[in-house]
């Protein structure tokens, strides 16, 4: 029996890679992407980049990226690094940001014959999807000033509330939590998202809205670092 499994628990993974996120500055050449295999067998990777579309494959992809080695072989303990090539045979906007995603697709290895195993296995393959951003070059602004000028409210929908921004920077702002201020543990959204760049977005909250109308948005920044900003998101 083999079955491949996509996208699973990182606890199957023997991969780590060296960031959550690639921003591919127009200006430069190329950007590189690190990883090392923490397991203890070798693991074949496979990497591509896709529109937006999670079931696009490396075949079919007509992302504007090329990555070198498109497949490798990374041996217990060793690392492998990636370069990320824009093509330029897509005409994107530059008066913003165009997110893209970076896919690392982790095969182990099978199990050697004559093992009892080797008949009967299940072999999971599990892959990463890191967002990319093609940023082009003279934006205004900084990506972390974005955060302080990306406007949130509070509106109601049906029985509950959702939070909704509007961004007018050029740089997409991503976040991995809301929380009302001096709300209990639980965060207002927890999956975290994304408002795009010169966009708006719409997030389904639970609880109710602090009386303050206070918001804390837990924004990730271009190094996957969190940093809290406290906006008003009044109704």
């Amino acid at each position: 029996m083999t079955a491949i499994a996509a996208s699973l628990s990182s606890a199957y993974a023997g991969i780590t890679i060296n960031g959550t996120r690639v921003v591919y500055p127009a200006e430069q050449r190329e950007v590189s992407l690190s990883m090392v295999n923490d397991g203890k067998e070798a693991r074949l990777i496979q990497a591509w980049v896709d529109s937006g579309d999670a079931s696009e494959r490396a075949e079919s992809s007509k992302a504007p990226f090329l990555i070198t080695p498109p497949m490798a072989r990374v041996d217990p303990g060793k690392g492998q690094t990636l370069r990320i090539m824009f093509t330029g045979t897509n005409h994107l906007p530059q008066d913003r940001e165009t997110v893209f995603w970076l896919n690392v697709l982790e095969i182990p290895p099978k199990p050697k014959a004559g093992n009892d195993e080797a008949e009967n296995y299940m072999q999971l393959a599990v892959r990463s999807r890191m967002k990319l951003f093609y940023r082009p070059k003279g934006l205004p602004g900084t990506s972390d000033a974005a955060a302080d000028q990306v406007t949130w409210r509070i509106a109601s929908q049906g029985k509950g509330y959702v939070a909704e921004c509007a961004n007018d920077t050029p740089f997409n702002l991503s976040f991995s939590d809301l929380s009302f201020k001096g709300a209990a543990k639980e965060p207002a959204v927890s999956k975290g998202g994304m408002c795009p760049a010169k966009g708006k977005g719409s997030f389904p909250v639970t609880g109710a809205p602090d009386p303050s109308g206070k918001l804390v948005v837990t924004v990730i920044n271009d190094y996957g670092g969190f940093n809290p900003h406290e906006v008003d998101a009044s109704r």
